[in-house]
This record gives structure tokens, C-alpha cells and sequence, in this order.
């Protein structure tokens, strides 16, 4: 049994790392009125987390290789507890954009890859392939418990007393960090490649700040505009978006450039380039992406649905939300067996299967009534997919390297991560808040209830994007405008058309991605992990 106490604080690392952004989403009413901010404020913070993680994930794991994994770790723990103290006491959102999306967000890019390092130096062989599918089984827990978990917090107490017990479970896993078997130290302590770094954060940066804000900017005409000193900023008349990822990647290109010449020179890189090529990594990776893209684009549209469609509360959306937390769990503890006898590759694509036939699924449950038997029923599915795809990629990636180079592909893996989930939010958020503003508008347009001057004013008042809200709450909104009760209901009535017809839509697009992600796994291990455990 004390076997098993490593994974058992780094599982609870790990959970608490993918927690965090669950109940910061689920609480965001209450934290705008707490703070006496906006949604936007919050909804910046959250982004916020999200690019620092991106940005700085590589450079955490050079800090894993230089530090010392255990010392990154514990360091890491200590800047996320302090990070989420902060939060925690938060008076306003400038404190809250410094605790919760500065702080804890360096500390996670210590964190995060210290854990894929340190399961590789605690357990071997089949231990290892468990160990890391119940690090994704917690992952997946945290993603789906945590509405459930944030909800009730904070619909009966407040969003603060996470954030504070969040801090105590941190001081609970440094106290216990004696239980873990130091990781392999290199045999020369490596150098961090400054330029490097700054090359890597900038150019991941730029690509997931333009990802991030493609729903509120437009992809290419703009909805939306950066506004600085007052001044919109759309060169060319195209949205800024395209511009900020195409600078992304430029410097990513001058980072792989700097990186190859200080290779040359045999001076110490940020990355080591050649693990790009091995074939196995790439696809753990590329997959992982995909995995995160579907994941968290569909944690992108159900709680909309649950919350704006259904009226619930952030509690009784976790409840909804429970049979994907269970099955996820199951799934991912049962995926290490399964890839023993049948191989990553093939669970891989048996989860991508599943998650593929859920959102289908989904996309016939959407009504506004809930089909409540049909909608856990899909949930399920989704998280037995969800849950056996989390069993191996961590496995598989962490496999395919040696073990003094497992720091730098758990920086790999969270960058992935945190990728996919960037793309998943951006994405499908663009095809629901898109397909709801072109739905709405053709519904109006063909709509001779409504005076031809009302739909021109209602059409062009549109063209730029609608926000998401109630069908009686748009039903107010036509009403305060000056229309007579009749038009406003069929307004609202076009409103809830158009919603329910984009939340089908984005649903749908998440089967299609789902599917499409069968191409990556093209290269993962097609061999039983018994028989191909060693690196």
C-alpha cells in the first residue's frame, strides 16, 4: 500500500491544478459582485491564467532541470498556495489578476511538469501506466466535479473558501512530499537560455492571446477591435486576431532558429528539438491536443446550455454534469489494463470513438426541456472517452523519452494542454456565438411578424455579434427598446430559435473534431504497453 502514496499526493496536485479553472468559471456571478466588477473582468482573468500557463510552461520544466525536480515541485506548490491565498482575500480584480492568473499561474508551470517527472521516477513498468491513469482520471474529476464541487461552495458559502481550502490541501502535499523518491538529477545542471525564453513566451503568448479572443474579435472581419488610447486597431479593415497568431508563430519560427544555433554552438537549449522526432511523442502530443480541444470546447457549451437555456444554478449544474464525472473516473483507472492487452492506439481510438458518438448524442438531447435520461446517457459516454484517452497519452508521452529527459516532454504535455484547451474555447465559442448571431439574424430577416424598419434596425444592430443570455431576458431587452409586446415575444422567440440551433451546431462541430482527431493516433503505440514498457 505505501507504494501508492506518491500517486496519491501527486494525484491531489493534480486535482487541484485542473480544479482551480472549474470553479473560477462556475463562480464568475458571484465573484462580479463580490469585486464589483464586470463579466469581461473576470472572463480577462481567466484568459489570463490560461496565457501565462501556455507562455511559461517550457521555461517551468528548464526550471525542473535546473532546480531539481522535487525542488521545482515544492517551490511550484508553495508560489500556487500563496497564489491562491491571494486570491482568496482578493478586494478587487486587480488583486485577483495578480493572485489567481500571475501567481498561481507560475506556479503551475512549475507543478505541472514535475508531476509527469516524478510519477517516471516513482513507479516502472505497469505501475507506471496506472500511475499515470489515475493521474488522469483525477484530472478528468477535477474538470467535471468541478462545477459540482464550486457550485455548492459557492451558492452556499462563497467562491473564497475554494480558493483558501485550496491553500490548506497545498500545505497538506508539501508536508507530505517525504513519501516521494527524488527524481534523477542531470548530471550537470543546465543552463536557462534567457533569449530562449523569451522568444518561447512571447510566441506562445501572442498565438493564444489571438486564439483565446477569435469570439470576441472575429477570425477575419472584425466583430470586436483591440482598443488602445481609445483607438480600435483593425489593420487592413481584417480583425486583429489572424495578426496576433501570425506573430506567434513568427516568433516560435525565431525561437526554433535560436534554439538550432545554440545547438550547434553546444550551448544549452530551452528545448531539446530532438524529441520532436520521435514519432510516439508527436502523436501522445498532437492527440493530447485534440483530447483537450474537444474536452473544453464541450465544457464550453454545456454549462450555457444548463445555465442560459435551463435556468439552472451553478450547483444543479454540477449535478448535471455528475455521470461524466463518474464514468471519466472509472474509465481512466480501467485504460491502463485495457492498453495491456489491447494497446494505446487502439483504447486511444475507442475513447475518441466514444466521444465522437456522445456529442451526436448531445446534439439530439438539446431542447428546452432536458431529456434527462438521454442527456446523462451521452455524458456517460463522453466521459468513458474522455476518461480512456486521459489512461494513456500522459503514459505514452512520458514512455517515449529517457528519464533525464521526462521534465522537458511534461513541459511538452502541458503545453499541449493548455493549446488544446485554448483552441476548444476559441473555436467552439466562435461557432456557437457565430452560429447564433447569423442564425438570429436569418430568423429575423424571413420573420413578417415584424415591421420591415424593426428588422433592418434589429439586423444591423446584430451584425457585430449578440451576447448569450435568456430568452426572457431578450424578451426585456425588445421591450426597453420600444417594441410593442407582440414584436418583442417574436424577437425572443427568433432569439431562442437561433440559440438552441448554435448550440446544436457547436456540438456538432465537437463530434466533427472528435473525429477528425483519429488521424493523430496514427503513430501511438500499436503493441500492448506489456510488451513495449520500456522507453
Amino acid at each position: 500500500m505505501r507504494k501508492w502514496i506518491p500517486i496519491l499526493i501527486l494525484g491531489a496536485a493534480q486535482f487541484v491544478m485542473v480544479l482551480d479553472s472549474s470553479v473560477m468559471n462556475v463562480s464568475i456571478s458571484q465573484i462580479v459582485a463580490d469585486l464589483e466588477t464586470t463579466i469581461q473582468g473576470v472572463q480577462l482573468a481567466i484568459t489570463a491564467y490560461t496565457l501565462v500557463m501556455a507562455a511559461f510552461m517550457l521555461v517551468g520544466a528548464k526550471l525542473g532541470d535546473i532546480l531539481g525536480r522535487n525542488q521545482a515541485f515544492a517551490i511550484g506548490l508553495a508560489v500556487y498556495g500563496l497564489g491562491s491565498l491571494t486570491t482568496s482575500l482578493s478586494p478587487n480584480l486587480a488583486v485577483l489578476l495578480v493572485g489567481w492568473s500571475l501567481i498561481e499561474g507560475l506556479g503551475a508551470v512549475l507543478v505541472i511538469p514535475a508531476i509527469a517527472a516524478l510519477i517516471a521516477a516513482n513507479y516502472e513498468g505497469k505501475n507506471r501506466a496506472l500511475a499515470y491513469g489515475i493521474i488522469g482520471g483525477a484530472a478528468g474529476a477535477a474538470i467535471a466535479a468541478g462545477p459540482l464541487i464550486g457550485g455548492w461552495v459557492t451558492t452556499t458559502l462563497s467562491w473564497r473558501v475554494v480558493f483558501a481550502g485550496e491553500t490548506v490541501i497545498v500545505i497538506v502535499i508539501l508536508l507530505s512530499r517525504r513519501f516521494l523518491e527524488s527524481a534523477p538529477r542531470a548530471e550537470r545542471r543546465p543552463r536557462l537560455d534567457f533569449v530562449g525564453a523569451v522568444l518561447s513566451a512571447l510566441g506562445l503568448g501572442l498565438a493564444v492571446f489571438g486564439i483565446l479572443k477569435s469570439s470576441e474579435w472575429g477570425w477575419i472581419e472584425p466583430l470586436g477591435a483591440l482598443t488602445i488610447g481609445g483607438h480600435e486597431i483593425t489593420p487592413l479593415g481584417f480583425s486583429v486576431v489572424p495578426f496576433l497568431i501570425l506573430a506567434g508563430v513568427a516568433l516560435l519560427g525565431a525561437f526554433a532558429t535560436w534554439e538550432e544555433r545554440r545547438e550547434r554552438h553546444g550551448r544549452d537549449t530551452l528545448l531539446d528539438r530532438s524529441l520532436l522526432r520521435i514519432e510516439p511523442l508527436r502523436a501522445g502530443l498532437s492527440t493530447l491536443l485534440m483530447q483537450q480541444l474537444v474536452l473544453l470546447g464541450t465544457f464550453f457549451v454545456l454549462p450555457v446550455y444548463l445555465q442560459v437555456v435551463l435556468g439552472l444554478d451553478a450547483f444543479e449544474t454540477g449535478k448535471k454534469l455528475f455521470p461524466m464525472s463518474i464514468t471519466m473516473l472509472i474509465a481512466a483507472l480501467a485504460g491502463p489494463r485495457l492498453a495491456a492487452r489491447f494497446a494505446p492506439k487502439r483504447v486511444s481510438q475507442l475513447g475518441l470513438a466514444a466521444l465522437t458518438i456522445a456529442a451526436i448524442f448531445l446534439v439530439g438531447t438539446i431542447d428546452v426541456e432536458l431529456n434527462e435520461r438521454g442527456f446523462a446517457t451521452a455524458l456517460a459516454i463522453f466521459g468513458i472517452g474522455a476518461g480512456l484517452l486521459m489512461s494513456q497519452l500522459g503514459n505514452v508521452i512520458m514512455s517515449s523519452v529517457d528519464p533525464s529527459k521526462t521534465n522537458e516532454a511534461g513541459g511538452l504535455q502541458g503545453t499541449a494542454q493548455n493549446l488544446g484547451a485554448s483552441l476548444g474555447t476559441a473555436l467552439i465559442g466562435s461557432v456557437l456565438l457565430l452560429g447564433l448571431a447569423n442564425g438570429f439574424i436569418s430568423r429575423i430577416e424571413q420573420n413578417e411578424a415584424i415591421p420591415p424598419p424593426v428588422r433592418e434596425q434589429i439586423v444591423n444592430a446584430s451584425e457585430k455579434g449578440i451576447d448569450i443570455v435568456p430568452v426572457q431576458q431578450a424578451n426585456e431587452i425588445a421591450l426597453e427598446a420600444g417594441l410593442p409586446e407582440a414584436q418583442a415575444e417574436e424577437v425572443a422567440s427568433d432569439y431562442g430559435d437561433a440559440q438552441l440551433q448554435a448550440l446544436k451546431r457547436s456540438l456538432g462541430a465537437v463530434a466533427v473534431f472528435a473525429f477528425l482527431s483519429f488521424w493523430f493516433t496514427r503513430r501511438l503505440p500499436a503493441r500492448p504497453t506489456a510488451e513495449s514498457s520500456a522507453p
